[in-house]
């Protein structure tokens, strides 16, 4: 990550999808993922999870492996938090429920949507949606929660 990249990405500095962006290039499981920045929203952020023969869970069908869609989904509701509080604070994947629709189409790129819908003292409630030609043809639904560790909510 550039030092300007990291130093925007410090607790506390004011939420940037585009600092994350950086991050997910270079850094641990979604770079390696090759995880992107597809589009935001007011209330919601997509990254996108291109196909590769190294997340194929099997080789004849083409098919992506079920966990790097769960990656996705926590990684874009994980964001979508920082987006709600709107700024860079620690937080703790709790719980994140999958809901598997159907399996995502062989080479195609899957877009996860994460939305934070609820934030409490302690706690971020989100929820989500992976998809890859149509989010109304969905691969698979989330909803989850995180424990806000530091830092208080920007009101």
């Amino acid at each position: 990550m550039t030092s300007s990249a990291s130093s925007n990405f410090e607790p506390g500095a004011p939420f940037d999808f585009a600092t994350v962006a950086d991050a997910m290039k270079i850094m641990g499981h979604s770079a390696w993922l090759d995880m992107k920045r597809h589009a935001e929203g007011p209330d919601w952020v997509e990254i996108a999870l291109p196909w590769h023969a190294d997340i194929v869970a099997d080789a004849d069908s083409g098919v992506l492996a079920s966990g790097p869609i769960i990656s996705l989904m926590d990684n874009a509701t994980g964001i979508a938090v920082w987006k709600k509080r709107g700024s860079f604070l620690p937080q703790v994947t709790v719980d994140l429920r999958v809901d598997y629709m159907r399996p995502a189409r062989p080479g195609a790129t899957v877009i996860g949507r994460g939305e934070c819908y609820k934030i409490t003292r302690s706690f971020a409630f989100v929820r989500g949606v992976a998809y890859d030609e149509s989010i109304d043809d969905p691969v698979a639904h989330v909803v989850g929660s995180f424990i806000l560790v530091g830092g208080e909510t920007p009101a």
